[in-house]
């Protein structure tokens, strides 16, 4: 499922969509919505219905152009194509029809507030679609498989992303374990967990290097220069955090990931 945003760029988020239904025989389902802004609370009556009114036009029709761009960029790509579109909040819209898919396809947001009017979030869409997100860079014409790092943790969203990723993971040309340590954690107990992990993917025909990091702390960062250290063209991770109706805390990795990575992420919770 390819979410498609109203006011940025999709040229990656097709390009990637189309390059996995190539590789995987798959079909796409293209999916975009946006909701009606409520007019200023000065503005009532007909006045107010009409603003209304061409809003929804306006939606309507860049909603019909997503389709045609769509279709027109999959159509020869892909086993089969849907699409999807609704006049409602893109988030609610997406996570409730995630259902469908086995994989939801997400651009990173261009701008650090983008209008939740218009615009589906993907920090909220992998807390909320119970789906593995790929969160593809703007620079993206494809997914790149040559070296894929998975950032690990002994936790279920780890596990989770791990398993997720299988499909993709099984098409790599080079796959690297990691574990930062934590404050308080111990490297002699992450080398046997992340052994493990590539041990169970070498029983899925997956072979896999590990890697644990000699110092503790600063996630973000050392997932950032062991990804280039590694030449990693595709992250796989687990989600950690809340959803922002509970205000938003998300792990200083996953936030790493979601806003400052350029490579592209595949996101599970």
């Amino acid at each position: 499922m390819a979410s498609l945003a109203l006011d940025q760029s999709n040229d990656a988020c097709l390009a990637v969509a189309g390059d996995i239904a190539e590789r995987f025989e798959a079909r796409v389902i293209g999916i975009a919505a946006s909701d009606v802004r409520p007019p200023l609370y000065f503005t009532e009556g007909d006045y107010a219905e009409k603003l209304l009114a061409d809003e929804r036009a306006v939606i309507e029709t860049r909603l019909s152009e997503l389709e045609t761009a769509f279709r027109a960029s999959l159509g020869k790509r892909a086993k089969a194509l849907a699409w999807r579109s609704s006049l409602q909040f893109p988030t609610t819209y997406i996570v409730d029809e995630a259902r469908a898919a086995d994989l939801l396809i997400c651009a990173r947001p261009t701008e650090p507030n983008s209008d939740s009017y218009s615009f589906a979030d993907p920090n909220d869409i992998v807390m909320q679609a119970g789906r593995p997100v790929l969160v593809v860079s703007s620079a993206a014409r494809h997914l790149d498989l040559r070296r894929v790092l998975v950032a690990w943790k002994n936790t279920r969203e780890a596990r989770r992303a791990v398993f997720d990723a299988l499909p993709l993971l099984a098409r790599a040309r080079d796959v690297t374990v990691v574990e930062i340590i934590e404050e308080g954690d111990r490297r002699a107990n992450a080398l046997p967990s992340v052994k493990d992990v590539a041990s169970w993917l070498d029983t899925h025909g997956v072979p896999a290097e590990v890697i644990v990091a000699d110092r503790e702390g600063n996630v973000g960062a050392q997932l950032e220069d062991v990804a280039a250290d590694v030449g990693a063209t595709l992250v796989v991770a687990g989600a950690y955090g809340h959803s922002r109706f509970r205000e938003w805390i998300m792990g200083g990795m996953t936030r790493h990931l979601m806003t400052q990575s350029s490579r592209c992420v595949l996101l599970s919770r």
